[in-house]
């Protein structure tokens, strides 16, 4: 069995209903086992509405390649459309780590290589693994977090009973 942090992020249509779809796909690959709080955050690359994000921990049997073409099945169901690089999106789910691990292919890197430096998807992992810490070097992610500017990651009060 493998713990993974998945985050999710959309920024088109409506984005709660496609992180509730999301999340229910995501059962079938193994078992929820915490949802963050839902985040507003400003959107990194061209001009576009701002984004929602947050994460699941998920107890799955999927080795690291399998979930991640899991995932590129589920965003393909959920109309995720992929043209430009950081553009807008109604659905991205990536694995942001795995419990105690590292993984390097050519197609996937865990932790997500951007994860250092992303305080939109650093404060959601927290919210479902608070101890998590890097892999590669033990450092703890909520000291990490507290180095980053989060001022544009905003919680939606309410949000962990509503999805």
């Amino acid at each position: 069995m493998l713990d993974a942090v998945i985050g999710l992020g959309a920024n088109l249509g409506d984005r709660r209903a496609t992180f509730l779809l999301a999340a229910k796909e995501l059962e079938g690959f193994g078992r929820l086992r915490a949802r963050s709080a839902l985040y507003e955050t400003e959107p990194v690359g061209p001009p576009q509405p701002r984004y929602l994000n947050a994460a699941v921990l998920l107890r799955t049997e999927l080795s690291a390649e399998p979930l991640l073409e899991a995932l590129f099945e589920v965003e393909k169901r959920l109309g995720r459309v992929r043209r430009e690089r950081w553009g807008p999106r109604a659905i991205d789910l990536d694995i942001l780590w795995l419990d105690g691990t590292t993984y390097r292919s050519p197609t996937l890197i865990v932790p997500h290589p951007s994860l250092r430096e992303r305080a939109f998807a650093l404060r959601p992992l927290l919210d479902v693994v608070p101890a998590a810490r890097d892999p590669t070097d033990g450092i703890a992610y909520e000291a990490v977090l507290t180095s980053l500017d989060a001022g544009g990651v905003l919680e939606i009060p309410g949000s962990r009973a509503t999805w």
